[in-house]
């Protein structure tokens, strides 16, 4: 009965370690940044919204002016992966290669949008503001959602959900930090809740 314990616990150890490894080969290579015990840490402030943690998702309701978290660091080939939750009224998104950290706008990055209520749904949820427009518009509110976001080079790709919303070629904004958005809904409407899971960066 020793022996059967004993081979029974080496055998629970070697299965353990192994689902260690196969976590630990699932998120080599990316660091996270919402997610982790360092999450509010981890980005600046632009705007006055009203992030803050909650069970440990990072969520924002309120705010006057379009508000942004914006990386501390920059990036130029990456992948990104994000877990979000929004609302019917949510407009938010994800900014990529940011030129100006101190300024974000469409107009001097690449915008992941989510927004189902956006006036001009061709730029709506899963379109790059301007750049990559998306038909028919997939809707984010009231479910969990993932984005996988890659940059490499002039190509840049976005898939929600696990299809293929965006790819293109554009060479306007090379390298960058990134932000997420939190913005008021449609006519300057309250906007929705977004709430961030997790969100990851690796390089390529």
């Amino acid at each position: 009965m020793t022996r059967f314990f004993a081979r029974s616990l080496a055998l629970l150890v070697i299965a353990v370690s192994f689902a260690g490894c196969s976590h630990m080969r699932e998120d080599a290579g990316w660091t996270t940044l919402v997610g982790g015990p360092d999450t509010l840490q981890n980005w600046d402030r632009l705007g006055d919204a009203n992030w803050r943690l909650e069970d440990g998702m990072l969520v924002a309701d309120k705010a006057s002016v379009a508000s942004y978290l914006v990386t501390k660091n920059s990036y130029k080939d990456f992948q990104i992966r994000a877990e979000f939750w929004a609302d019917h009224t949510t407009n938010s998104g994800i900014f990529m290669r940011v030129a100006d950290p101190k300024k974000v706008a469409a107009t001097n990055s690449y915008e992941v949008n989510i927004f189902d209520q956006r006036p001009d749904p061709s730029y709506g949820t899963g379109a790059i503001v301007d750049f990559a427009k998306v038909s028919p518009m997939p809707k984010a509110g009231g479910k969990w959602n993932t984005f996988l976001i890659t940059a490499k080079g002039t190509n840049l790709i976005v898939e929600m959900n696990g299809v293929q919303t965006v790819n293109i070629q554009d060479s306007k904004f090379a390298s960058g930090p990134f932000a997420l958005q939190f913005a008021n809904g449609p006519q300057g409407a309250p906007g929705g809740v977004i709430k961030w899971r997790k969100v990851q960066i690796a390089a390529l």
